[in-house]
């Protein structure tokens, strides 16, 4: 500093709105955000979920016209996650290889009305086809068995990108499945389709509502505390990134959004690469039960959270709230 009270006066910028504008240090905008949204089997079917109020499953011409929303309001990108009937789940989650699965089926109908008018971005992981619901193939002791999961991720991940997606994002937490999947993609053409890496996924108690709106909380078996990451650990997610970018991963991501900013602010800091964050289930649920209790304002409180993320150094942020932020942002 090279002044003291009174010559400086930090409250002088705050003085008005116009000043305060101008001196803002981060933005937000809808350019910033990706939707999540949920896909169902049926047609005009809107599925509501108890544990996320204001989220629904959408049946894949409602997620077409979710998609349309997105684009007139300035969403650039969406990510997809199916809602795979029981009867389709097995040990192996082979309906993640099934071309005309749901994810499949959404990827080409988005595409083929909306063209590349809006990205899409498709969740690489076999919970939501395991009858176990555990996001690989698993042994006898119930192990989720590394090196086998990573083959059948490479076939989801050649399947999701023959439908048409921009990027893959695998949300698994394999070793080594990056480069795989790169190497994969290379070698069949798909030299312009992105990874978005799950390379910082925590072993977090706020992911419950997902797991709801994927159908696996009663199917799981066990947890997933031998492939997500410690909530105590930090040094050991950038290795975990490190290793993820040295395999080909074109950004990165970090799961849970808030109560993990120190770690996308370390990522930023120590990498320099797009980083991501996403604002869970469980984050959404928290907001809108404050909302529901009185105790905050939801614009207000949508806002800041996102204000926090991009202050952290977040590229962008996966939110179910994205339609109603780019809303309020879109103006």
């Amino acid at each position: 500093m090279t002044a003291s009270f009174p010559q400086a006066r930090l409250r002088r910028t705050r003085a008005t709105a116009w000043s305060r504008a101008l001196h803002r240090e981060v933005l937000v905008t809808p350019a910033d955000l990706i939707w999540p949204l949920f896909v169902t089997e049926g047609r005009g079917v809107e599925d509501p979920i108890a544990s996320l109020p204001g989220v629904s499953r959408w049946s894949v011409d409602g997620i077409v016209a979710q998609a349309k929303q997105a684009i007139a309001v300035g969403i650039p990108c969406l990510a997809l996650f199916p809602n795979t009937q029981p009867e389709r789940r097995s040990p192996d989650g082979a309906e993640a290889l099934n071309p005309d699965n749901l994810m499949c089926r959404a990827i080409r109908a988005i595409r083929d009305a909306c063209g590349d008018d809006i990205g899409i971005l498709t969740d690489v992981a076999l919970d939501p086809y395991t009858s176990h619901g555990q996001d690989g193939l698993i042994d006898d002791a119930g192990y989720v068995l590394n090196d086998a999961t990573v083959e059948a991720l490479v076939g989801q991940s050649l399947n999701q990108a023959a439908a048409g997606a921009d990027i893959i994002a695998p949300s698994d937490m394999m070793d080594g499945r990056i480069g795989a999947i790169r190497d994969a993609l290379e070698g069949e053409g798909y030299t312009n389709v992105q990874i978005m890496a799950y390379a910082a996924k925590y072993a977090s108690a706020f992911y419950g509502p997902f797991r709801d709106a994927v159908g696996s909380r009663g199917l799981l078996k066990g947890d997933k505390k031998t492939y997500q990451m410690d909530p105590a650990n930090a040094e050991e997610a950038l290795r975990e990134v490190e290793l993820d970018l040295a395999e080909g991963a074109d950004s990165v991501m970090v799961k849970p959004g808030l109560p993990y900013l120190d770690i996308a602010f370390r990522v930023k800091q120590a990498f320099g690469v797009p980083v991501f964050a996403y604002q869970v289930s469980g984050e959404y649920a928290m907001i809108e039960a404050a909302v529901a209790a009185g105790a905050g304002e939801r614009d207000a409180l949508v806002l800041e959270t996102l204000l926090a993320f991009k202050r952290a150094g977040c590229s962008g942020v996966l939110t179910y709230h994205a339609l109603h932020a780019a809303r309020l942002l879109h103006g």
